[in-house]
């Protein structure tokens, strides 16, 4: 599966970091883990400094799937609003969902502080009205998340302009937010993994998935066979092919970034991402070097050679967005890319066990713009699956969890790639 076209900005920048050897003999593990991006290498990471020996295995080179390709905005914000979460389920579980995202930025910082230079820096979360309509929405989003004690500030019209710039009804100005590097963290984790005792192989491809009684058979292509007590899939956009029917809908988003921009340009944009509530969104934050990363302009493509054509037009009229919210800012885009992703239906990730495989096989499907964060989440929730023990997200996050039907359009809405 074809994950990226153009110049994802984090392997250009960091190119490839360390070499890992191909699995080319039969082989024995706790726990095998089916993917080598970001998600796959939190998981693999929480496993293994809990004693399990855990084995890594990505087809491509690690990091060079969809993890290459993020934009790696750090929100405790779900694409879909807090008050329509709570519509299709329930207050309790809709701010659990939202709490878990913040306390899992908050983990990831705690992580990046152990790894070393993995660009984590804070930001401030700045979501605007892109038009009056939207205004009423924003105002129920506000006075929810506040009863819920998210820290947040109400800006109006006069407000928004004076402190950001933008010509906007209002905003809401949430104050936890960050970035990182994905690529460089993942490499850094599957470091540490092997210094651990873990095992990661890349270039090796899996061919069947054979439960067992107690426990998984995994074939790969090049004969050789794996034997684990539990296998979580984390390949990203691609573990949909070991579902019997998909819960998620491939979709292409575009990015790019700009040369560095003077801090006094950049003015408060340096420590803040900005999102907005039209759909597709519009989006952007700096990088640790003062570069404009702005992304969006969403679209259905799931065709690669269709989606390689539009990533200069669509960077190009994503600057032109840029520059209509600030004139004064000169728009170039320098490295310019486009990233498939998968939303789910409500927004949440799925994590466990689907009954097609059986006990043993779990799923670490981290869909949609909080992929990072819920990648974070999830590296918990799955550990204690494993183990035998409660999660209080388990059942919330799982494929038995069920859909309103009198909802029809509950707020999910493209993701960031």
């Amino acid at each position: 599966m074809d994950l990226k076209s153009g110049y994802p900005f984090w392997a250009v920048k960091n190119g490839l970091l360390v070499s890992f050897p191909q699995l080319e003999h039969d082989h024995a593990c706790d726990v095998l883990v089916i993917g080598g991006g970001i998600t796959g290498a939190l998981i693999a990471d929480e496993l293994c400094q809990h004693g399990h020996h855990v084995v890594v295995v990505e087809r491509r080179d690690i990091g060079w799937g969809s993890s290459a390709a993020s934009t790696a905005l750090l929100q405790y914000e779900i694409d879909t609003h807090l008050v329509d979460l709570t519509q299709r389920y329930d207050e309790r579980h809709a701010v659990m969902a939202y709490q878990g995202c913040a306390d899992a930025i908050l983990t990831l910082e705690r992580l990046a502080g152990e790894l070393g230079n993995v660009s984590f820096e804070r930001h401030e979360s700045l979501y605007y009205a892109t038009s009056e309509e939207d205004v009423p929405a924003l105002e129920a989003e506000f006075a929810l998340r506040e009863k819920h004690g998210f820290d947040m500030q109400w800006l109006d019209r006069e407000a928004l302009y004076t402190a950001y710039g933008i010509k906007a009804p209002c905003a809401i100005l949430s104050r936890l937010a960050a970035s990182l590097d994905p690529y460089l963290m993942a490499y850094r984790l599957f470091e540490r993994l092997q210094s651990l005792g873990g095992e990661v192989f890349d270039r090796t491809e899996v061919d069947a998935i054979d439960p067992t009684a107690d426990g998984v058979r995994v074939r790969l292509k090049n004969g050789a066979t794996l034997e684990a007590s539990k296998v979580v899939i984390a390949a990203g956009y691609e573990s949909q092919r070991w579902l019997p029917t998909p819960v998620a809908k491939n979709r292409s988003s575009y990015a790019f970034v700009t040369d560095p921009i003077a801090p006094e340009k950049l003015g408060k944009l340096r420590h803040t991402m900005v999102w907005e509530s039209a759909r597709p969104y519009l989006y952007m934050r700096a990088t640790d070097e003062g570069r404009l990363l702005v992304g969006g302009d969403d679209d259905d493509t799931d065709i690669p050679a269709r989606r390689d054509e539009r990533v200069m037009d669509k960077a190009h009229g994503l600057a032109r967005k840029v520059e209509a919210l600030w004139p004064d800012l000169e728009i170039n885009p320098t490295f310019s890319w486009a990233g498939t992703f998968a939303e789910t239906e409500d927004g949440l990730p799925y994590f466990g066990a689907c009954n097609r495989w059986g006990p043993h096989v779990y799923f670490a499907l981290a869909y949609g713009g909080n992929g990072i964060s819920y990648s974070m989440m999830g590296a918990p929730l799955l550990r204690a699956l494993i183990e035998g023990t409660p999660h209080p997200l388990a059942d919330f996050f799982s494929f038995e969890r069920h859909l309103s039907e009198s909802d029809d359009d509950p707020g999910s809405v493209p993701a960031r790639a």
